[in-house]
């Protein structure tokens, strides 16, 4: 539904959370840690792309990760779509749009890319994890032991190849699409001549 209404706005990107990743505590009790995380890195790529997506308004992230509230100094496990709206901000105010949202210059959780202090993730993923889930168009959170908890791709939920199955160019196309209808108000019904033009 988020990347419908987005296709239809046509002005934002939807960040949205796969289902059945992990299971927090506030939605019934299990044991141990393995016990919540209720799929694999392949099973959500396979489900991912059986559900057929086709769509550049959309991107999508793996695994949960896990934060430090700073009122209770409690860890909280959160999904991924709430780290990644902090680095799209944050790689926005550091650079620009059309910037990638991604590694380890502008995507780096541990170095609180997020906003929020990135402490550790659900799953740790190995190269193959990563591989089958930006093969499905997931973009992978990884955790380096030297660099730490990164956002390790840009991807949209677009299958087709093109420029437009990347993050940020999907946000730049927004972005030029809302600067052109701004300037072109300052020119609606003036002559058609070549000092208009310019």
């Amino acid at each position: 539904h988020m990347v419908r209404v987005c296709e239809e706005r046509a002005d934002a990107l939807a960040l949205i959370d796969l289902a059945a990743v992990y299971k927090p505590p506030a939605e019934g009790y299990e044991s141990t840690k393995s016990g919540r995380i209720t799929t694999t890195p392949l099973a959500a790529a396979t489900a991912l792309r059986n559900r057929q997506i086709e769509s550049s308004y959309g991107c999508t992230f793996y695994p949960w990760v896990q934060t430090v509230d700073s009122q209770t100094q409690q860890r909280l496990w959160i999904p991924p779509s709430v780290v990644a709206a902090g680095v799209l901000a944050s790689s926005q105010a550091k650079t620009d749009v059309w910037f990638a949202p991604a590694g380890f210059n502008r995507g780096g959780l541990s170095d609180g890319a997020a906003g929020i202090p990135v402490v550790n993730v659900t799953e740790r993923l190995t190269t193959k994890n990563r591989d089958d889930l930006y093969e499905s168009n997931i973009n992978p959170i990884a955790s380096f032991p030297s660099t730490g908890i990164v956002l390790f791709g840009q991807k949209t939920l677009q299958t087709r190849q093109s420029a437009l199955d990347r993050i940020n160019v999907r946000r730049l196309v927004i972005y030029l699409k809302k600067q052109i209808s701004i300037l072109s108000t300052q020119i609606l019904f003036e002559q058609n001549v070549e000092a208009t033009w310019k």
